[in-house]
């Protein structure tokens, strides 16, 4: 995804949240209720999990033993009195989009309007844009790869051994990477990547945030060709004294950091719009 995209995507996002604060400020005082849903059904290892997160809430995912996928979600609800939060609460919460290979955990509620038409042809027009949140904890199998869609919330993957792609409008995130390409983008906030965390293991990695701050941490056996840019104001940070310039004659700057770890190999590239980049030594517990 062009940096420009991503903008424009977290220009539309606040626009909406400025919106329903406006409509919000001007109506009676909302009542709130916090309801729990779960599921847990079988699914085999190798296939591809994929989350769309609601537009705001916290998304943990981690890596289990068995061939499940186990979800609950704790929703938080607004609304002027209990018969609105009871009906917000018949259509808020995820639906599964389950196949052999492919399994999707997809958030509904009052941003989707063309889902609440399906769930209630006759939901009031009051309720719609009802500002919601949706924080997930899902347990997937270890051995699968993991696609993950949000809004604005914290996030965090750990003991995923696959291929993992991320994009998010803001969050404060942080990834274990295990054995498996990374790619990840994020609008606004922080992330903090782990890679390699149990051995190297040669994979390629994209990251890239618009605004904020990226700290990634290498284990000492890395062998890559790593590329680390700031793309206007900002800086890069590193400590990994054993970086070396792939050209002689490119020498590395507070921008700019295209550098040879070990003997080379696989891609690693790292994308910060404005902000700090810190490239870090992964320490082994």
């Amino acid at each position: 995804m062009k940096f420009s995209k991503l903008f424009a995507i977290a220009t539309a996002v606040a626009l909406v949240y400025a919106s329903a604060s406006i409509a919000l400020a001007q109506g009676s005082h909302l009542q709130k209720r916090s309801i729990t849903k779960t599921d847990k059904f079988e699914f085999g290892a190798g296939g591809t999990v994929a989350i769309v997160g609601a537009p705001k809430g916290s998304i943990t995912v981690s890596g289990g033993l068995t061939n499940e996928i186990e979800v609950t979600a704790v929703i938080n609800l607004e609304a002027g009195s209990e018969a609105d939060l009871a009906r917000l609460a018949l259509v808020t919460g995820f639906i599964t989009d389950e196949s052999v290979t492919r399994t999707g955990v997809i958030s509904i509620g009052t941003h989707d309007k063309s889902a609440l038409k399906k769930l209630d042809k006759k939901f009031p027009k009051h309720l719609m844009g009802l500002p919601f949140s949706i924080d997930y904890v899902i347990t997937v199998p270890r051995y699968c790869d993991l696609e993950i869609d949000g809004g604005k919330g914290d996030v965090s993957i750990s003991g995923v051994e696959g291929a993992i792609r991320v994009n998010l409008i803001e969050t404060n995130g942080k990834i274990d990477v295990i054995g498996g390409s990374l790619s990840a983008t994020v609008g606004i906030g922080s992330l903090d990547v782990s890679m390699g965390v149990r051995g190297w293991r040669g994979r390629t990695a994209n990251i890239q945030i618009a605004t904020g701050k990226l700290t990634v941490r290498l284990p000492a056996n890395t062998s890559a060709e790593i590329d680390a840019v700031i793309l206007r104001t900002g800086s890069i940070e590193n400590s990994l004294a054993d970086l070396k310039p792939r050209d002689r004659k490119a020498l590395f700057t507070e921008k700019s950091i295209l550098a040879k770890a070990g003997v080379g190999g696989p891609s690693l590239k790292f994308t910060v719009g404005d902000g700090i980049l810190k490239l870090e030594r992964l320490q082994v517990s």
